[in-house]
């Protein structure tokens, strides 16, 4: 798990094409994960491979749209947390009231800690 501040402005666009390309890679990569985007910071889990994490987290450090990245927590786990790719975004030209609920849905099976992680950011986003 990662926390990381956008470099300059990304548009609701710009965030569903990151999102698109990141999902086709980490699909082959065997890296599932959830991914929250409030319009200005990031916050990640990934799951799979330890290699393939590895290298994803690599990636994500080197990209020039991230500045300021922080790994929270790195662990191994028995299962998943999440099966499949999930992504929040919350478009700041649009605030959704929403956010916090769309999270909460995507972290059904999550363990309390990643759950208190990603809910938080979400409020923080509220105030």
């Amino acid at each position: 798990m990662y926390i990381s501040s956008a470099q300059g402005a990304v548009s609701a666009d710009q965030c569903a094409a990151i999102a698109r390309a990141a999902g086709v890679r980490n699909r082959m990569a065997d890296v599932t994960g959830l991914l929250l985007f409030n319009g200005k910071r990031f916050i990640q889990v990934l799951e799979g491979p330890r290699l393939a994490v590895e290298s994803t987290y690599e990636r994500i450090c080197r990209d020039e749209r991230h500045r300021g990245v922080v790994k929270l927590r790195e662990s191994v786990i028995d299962e998943r947390e999440f099966g499949n790719w999930g992504m929040a975004y919350d478009d700041p030209a649009r605030p959704s009231d929403r956010l916090k609920d769309k999270v909460a849905a995507l972290l059904d099976q999550a363990s309390a800690s990643t759950r208190a992680h990603f809910i938080g950011s979400a409020e923080m986003h509220r105030r």
